[in-house]
């Protein structure tokens, strides 16, 4: 069967969400060791390997014909595939895709960002916890913020149209840096993102020492004059704030706050190729099996929609309920 592309988002869910935004992992390895996520790095398990590129193809036009138009490539670290140039193009070039964006730790931009980009990359996120570079080394256990901030510049040297940066808020680590973010953002048009650190399986006393509330951000930077934006549709899950004498912008994005889950518009797929609601769901459904032979696309889009009947109104995290995930590199946040 050959279905036609959706001119709009048909996955809808129980409460009226729609999903046209798919977070894609490529890998659960990553080559950091970020004190909030894999303090003792990636160690692989050994099991099966990781969804290889046809097997994304067919993924993705499935969600595509769907509705979705939004593809994020996250990991892990995606930059250690291989094959992403391949990817990228396999997925930039599925009818109906019109944005494809990746994370990474932007190691390796400075080698191999233009070759993303005339793959069909359309949006860039670099996660970057601390504009100091003995902190950012403290943080991930790896000294390459310069090849990052190299990385940076190429991106906006090539006119990629999204370029943003995440950093982990983190009491006591990197939570008085904002004041230098701002001035960092004046001149450059990128977008910060502050996320507030979340609970996983497995660093609950972490989080007791380091979480703080993403309204401490909010209050400094309303205090400063900055300003709410409108969001988009298909954006991610960040309150944008723009400041008339800023070129950049600073997202937030709060998962603890009362009405985070009200605005979800993203599924997530694991790098072996289970479907998951919720960062914090507590079950994923395979989808590999349907993902072998075009003759299974039927049934792969049966189980795609039939599936989000099944999803919640809202995260556990309150609760100290956080799921399947042990920590965020296993499915790319």
């Amino acid at each position: 069967m050959t279905a036609a592309v959706s001119t709009g988002p048909l996955l809808a869910d129980g409460f009226g969400r729609r999903f046209p935004y798919l977070r894609l992992s490529l890998t659960e390895a990553c080559n950091f060791s970020c004190s909030y996520c894999l303090p003792d790095g990636y160690q692989a398990d050994g099991r099966p390997r990781f969804l290889e590129v046809d097997e994304i193809g067919r993924l993705v036009r499935a969600f595509a014909t769907l509705g979705m138009h939004k593809i994020r490539l996250t990991g892990g670290e995606p930059s250690l595939r291989r094959d992403l140039d391949q990817i990228i193009e396999r997925v930039a070039g599925t009818p109906g895709i019109r944005k494809v964006a990746i994370t990474t730790n932007g190691t390796l931009l400075p080698r191999r960002l233009p070759g993303w980009h005339r793959a069909g990359l359309t949006a860039l996120n670099v996660s970057m916890d601390s504009l100091r570079r003995e902190r950012f080394h403290a943080i991930t256990g790896h000294d390459r913020l310069p090849e990052i901030l190299e990385g940076l510049e190429l991106a906006q040297a090539i006119g990629l149209p999204s370029v943003k940066l995440n950093a982990v808020l983190l009491r006591g680590l990197n939570d008085d840096e904002l004041p230098a973010w701002m001035e960092f953002l004046r001149e450059r048009p990128l977008s910060v993102r502050f996320i507030e650190l979340m609970r996983t399986g497995d660093n609950a006393d972490y989080f007791q020492r380091h979480h703080l509330s993403a309204s401490t951000v909010v209050e400094q930077l309303l205090a400063a004059g900055w300003r709410l934006r409108p969001r988009a549709a298909d954006a991610g899950p960040a309150r944008e704030y723009t400041h008339p004498a800023h070129r950049g912008s600073i997202g937030v994005i709060a998962p603890y706050s009362q009405d985070f889950c009200q605005g979800c518009n993203r599924l997530r797929v694991t790098a072996r190729g289970d479907l998951r609601l919720c960062l914090f769901g507590e079950f994923g459904v395979p989808l590999r099996p349907l993902l072998q032979h075009d003759d299974d696309r039927d049934a792969l889009l049966a189980r795609i929609t039939t599936q989000l009947g099944l999803k919640a109104a809202g995260h556990g995290l309150h609760q100290g309920r956080t799921g399947l995930t042990p920590n965020l590199a296993s499915i790319g946040g």
